[in-house]
């Protein structure tokens, strides 16, 4: 018995040092209305446009210009992040006529779009390790 309980904690053993935590903190939000909406992508297709087709997603208070977001048992790869201040809380990114965002967004590596978003070639990082990424919001 001491053996098999012994042989399935070495075999868990590895699994459990793949999972990462990853901390999103995001800074620069001109009111601590509505929730700071972040989605976290693993592959290129539809970033940051699609969060519904995002790896994960959370939605969490903003406080004092501020708001910290914790994505955990990721295993290791590449990843980028987009956010946006959703400060009148409809679950969607106001956006003008013609596209362009009424409310503050924000992305890894503090990326940003020429003519539109952010590409995700811009805003991936490496996830090795648990890790904290800042974001500043525009």
């Amino acid at each position: 018995m001491f053996r098999l309980v012994l042989l399935a904690s070495l075999l868990a053993a590895p699994l459990a040092a793949q999972s990462h935590t990853l901390t999103v903190k995001m800074t620069g939000f001109k009111t601590d209305q509505g929730m700071a909406a972040v989605a976290l992508y693993d592959k290129p297709d539809n970033f940051p446009i699609k969060p519904e087709k995002a790896t994960a997603t959370l939605r969490v208070p903003v406080a004092k210009g501020t708001a910290k977001a914790e994505f955990k048992n990721l295993p290791p790869g590449t990843y980028a992040i987009s956010v946006y201040h959703d400060v009148n809380n409809n679950n969607k990114m106001d956006a003008n006529f013609i596209g362009v965002p009424k409310e503050q967004t924000g992305a890894s590596n503090n990326a940003k779009g020429k003519m539109g978003p952010p590409a995700f070639k811009d805003a991936k990082f490496a996830l090795t390790g648990d890790q904290t990424v800042t974001i500043t919001m525009n």
